[in-house]
């Protein structure tokens, strides 16, 4: 070990002789003294020393270690330019502001939506972006010859899955592998091949909602969307419901809003279809539930006068900062 720590000890003071700058010194700190340097792999092999040499070994790498040291720093001292303004630090001048970011405008929403529902007592839950198409269309009852399961509606992967298309999958595995009585709302990315403009995007959000437990009713999931509604869009918001069909739910609403001198659609919603219950194994003599859906990027929209979905993707800062 000794001859090895002299051998290292003078092929660095050859090699130091040559070193003539800041880069030269750092590369020459490197190989002596970095992670896999040349005296950095023989204070490795300190523990194979014999006990009774290994104070002597210790000391003389010590004493190479610290003079190695003190020839990169005079070396760096040396190169440094005098005199600059670089080597003057200021303590009294104000530090550089780094650039702060903020939570993203559909997060934002997602967040104030979400905690309407969770003060109500749903529960967020989430699920898989590529799902099955027994969770995307078959436990929904969604009918084999049903327009939404063509390629033109949906994303298929190579394998046969799915991009899930609504977030009602996320009720499907949530009923699968719980027992009523549930309340959880499903936000999260859905997709469908739609071309691109300022009101339609292949990908978008969703948040979708279910409770189900044994006395659920209809005049239940009205007063939970009369509550929603009021607490999002203000307390004088006026709540109309129509008629509508959906697959996996029956009877089926679409929710309008009074906007301005006329009326808006802002979510669907309907009690949710037996059919469906007996899909994840739930008894529909014995449970009820509803069920409810709204665009996350519609009511980011309406709220804040955006005339584009497209900037929400787009990233421009000039857009971003403003909210």
């Amino acid at each position: 070990m000794k001859d090895s720590i002299s051998l290292v000890e003078k092929e660095a003071r050859e090699e130091l002789a040559r070193v003539d700058s800041a880069e030269k010194a750092e590369l020459f700190r490197v190989a002596y003294l970095g992670k896999k340097g040349k005296l950095t792999e023989l204070f490795k092999g300190l523990g194979a020393v014999p006990s009774d040499e290994k104070k002597a070994i210790g000391a003389e790498l010590n004493r190479v270690k610290q003079w190695l040291e003190t020839s990169i720093g005079e070396l760096r001292q040396k190169s440094s330019p005098k005199n600059s303004s670089v080597d003057v630090f200021d303590e009294t001048l104000p530090g550089i502001k780094l650039p702060r970011g903020s939570i993203h405008l559909l997060q934002q929403t997602i967040a104030e939506i979400s905690g309407i529902f969770n003060r109500m007592g749903f529960e967020t839950v989430e699920g898989p972006e590529i799902e099955t198409e027994f969770h995307n269309f078959t436990a929904l009852n969604i009918p084999l010859d049903h327009p939404s399961r063509d390629a033109f509606d949906t994303f298929y992967t190579e394998r046969g899955q799915v991009l899930r298309s609504q977030t009602s999958p996320v009720q499907i595995r949530v009923m699968k592998n719980r027992k009523p009585p549930l309340k959880v709302i499903a936000p999260g990315r859905v997709y469908r091949p739609d071309t691109v403009d300022a009101s339609h995007s292949f990908m978008f959000h969703q948040l979708e909602g279910l409770m189900v437990d044994e006395r659920v009713t209809f005049s239940d999931l009205k007063g939970v969307l009369h509550l929603f509604l009021r607490s999002l869009f203000g307390s004088q918001t006026k709540v109309r419901f129509r008629p509508h069909f959906f697959p996996f739910t029956e009877p089926s609403v679409e929710i309008d809003i009074q906007w301005g001198k006329g009326w808006l659609e802002i979510l669907g919603a309907g009690s949710v279809d037996p059919n469906v219950f007996e899909e994840v194994g739930y008894d529909p003599s014995v449970v009820r539930g509803f069920a409810f859906g709204m665009g996350i990027e519609r009511i980011a929209m309406l709220r804040h006068g955006i005339n584009d979905i497209r900037h929400f993707y787009e990233n421009d800062l000039r857009f971003l900062r403003q909210f």
